[in-house]
């Protein structure tokens, strides 16, 4: 499991409608390039995210489906990009002292032929990626008004 953090300077709660405003994952989730359709009750269990991941017109469209959920604390999900495979994603919310959170984004590569590759390879794709989706979570959960 590949793991990454990096600390928000809002509260758990801020950061928590960014993750569950389903519209708003192509703006930080690094490779998704298209939202096309959220279920209405995301973020509940089963609900889905149905997107379009990779440059247009080589995009792979899928669903990411919410595998669990605790309100302001823990988000779960399974991306989806068949052919090439599925991750298991976990985003962990932990209030910090400052009145901050910190954000930890845990991801497997679950199936497909994805999840065949060594765990340092994994890593070297994934670590950079994931880094730079967090500072993205970070910059709309700071500055969006909600």
């Amino acid at each position: 499991m590949i793991v990454v953090s990096k600390r928000i300077p809002v509260q758990p709660e801020k950061v928590f409608t960014v993750l569950a405003d389903g519209w708003t994952y192509a703006g930080w989730v690094v490779g998704a390039s298209h939202i096309r359709q959220v279920d209405s009750h995301w973020p509940q269990v089963g609900s889905r995210i149905h997107h379009s991941v990779g440059p247009w017109p080589f995009n792979v469209q899928d669903v990411s489906c919410v595998l669990a959920v605790e309100e302001n604390k823990l988000l779960e999900l399974e991306a989806r990009m068949w052919p090439m495979g599925s991750a298991k994603i976990t985003l962990t919310l932990t209030p910090d002292t400052e009145g901050g959170t910190e954000v930890q984004m845990a991801e497997r590569l679950a199936r497909g032929p994805l999840s065949l590759l060594p765990e340092r390879v994994q890593a070297a794709m994934l670590a950079p990626r994931n880094t730079e989706s967090l500072k993205r979570l970070a910059d709309i959960a700071v500055h969006r008004d909600l």
